[in-house]
């Protein structure tokens, strides 16, 4: 196999193993890191001793993202305040043309189910990845984690039902969330504090991630009334040199706020029912360094 192979072959895989690396670690330049790694691993392997290039490839990527979390998850034992997966760029594109398939990829890469799965173990994680995300066969993942296939089925109910415990329960119109969205950044930007108090469920939260390195709650706010006053006093104080942006981020409607051309800030919102029941903000500027370039 000649070089122009490896790594063509590597890069036809290099989606699949992003997707993979990005959902077990939650923040891109881990993922990254974890990708680079496998592609070193893969160009230095005889090739004789692979006969199915995809399954080594997950196979490497998915233990170096094991490994790599559990020395990320010591780390973010001392986070200062809420941690929330890092903003990441969502655009399947043709290759995914299915729309159930879609709504898999981007449920799977939302901020909410990113963050229930921080409550999994990694091993569990990373069965709840490859089976509900990307659909390997349990044989596969066996294979991968080195582990009986009885043991994975085991592990992958077990992550499967403390996911859907956990994880809001939001079906919306991908039309009406954008919407929904929309009139929250205008009634938010404008301190619109009536408008606002119309959109919020009345058990609503906000969650807040700065990392300590800027403002933002450091704990989680909730209800109503203590939300909306918090968004509209940040209106309130905002400078005059704020832009917006509509983004798609984790497989939904995004707004990126810029100062001075600068990314500052992501919200999202998820929506049940037709009003807001949690409010999602990144300000912690590691996070938003990716977004720089959008």
């Amino acid at each position: 196999m000649t070089a122009d192979i490896v790594t063509d072959l590597f890069e036809e895989h290099r989606p699949v193993l992003t997707g993979v690396a990005y959902r077990m670690l939650g923040r891109i330049a881990d993922a990254e890191d974890v990708v680079q790694e496998a592609w070193l691993r893969w160009s230095s392997v005889p090739r004789e001793d692979v006969r199915e290039p995809r399954a080594f490839l997950v196979r490497i990527t998915t233990r170096l993202a094991i490994d790599r979390l559990r020395q990320v998850q010591t780390r973010r034992e001392a986070y200062v305040g809420p941690w929330l997966p890092e903003p990441l760029v969502t655009d399947f594109g043709p290759a995914v043309p299915d729309t159930a398939e879609r709504a898999v990829l981007a449920d799977s890469v939302s901020v909410a189910v990113l963050v229930v799965l921080e409550s999994l173990s990694p091993l569990e994680r990373a069965v709840f990845v490859l089976r509900e995300a990307f659909g390997f066969p349990f044989a596969e993942i066996a294979a991968t984690l080195d582990r009986t296939e009885a043991a994975v089925r085991q592990i992958a109910g077990r992550a499967r039902r403390h996911v859907e415990e956990r994880k809001p329960r939001y079906d919306v119109d991908p039309a009406q969330r954008r919407d929904l969205t929309q009139r929250f950044l205008a009634a938010a930007a404008g301190g619109d504090i009536e408008e606002l108090m119309t959109l919020l469920a009345p058990d609503v939260r906000l969650v807040g991630d700065s990392g300590g390195k800027t403002k933002a709650p450091l704990r989680i706010i909730e209800s109503r009334d203590k939300v909306g006053r918090f968004l509209a006093a940040v209106a309130h104080g905002q400078s005059t040199d704020m832009d917006f942006r509509f983004m798609e981020l984790n497989g939904g409607p995004a707004v990126l706020v810029l100062s001075d051309g600068k990314p500052d800030s992501v919200f999202q919102v998820d929506i049940r029912d037709g009003i807001i029941q949690c409010v999602y903000i990144v300000r912690n500027p590691d996070k938003l360094v990716g977004l720089a370039a959008e």
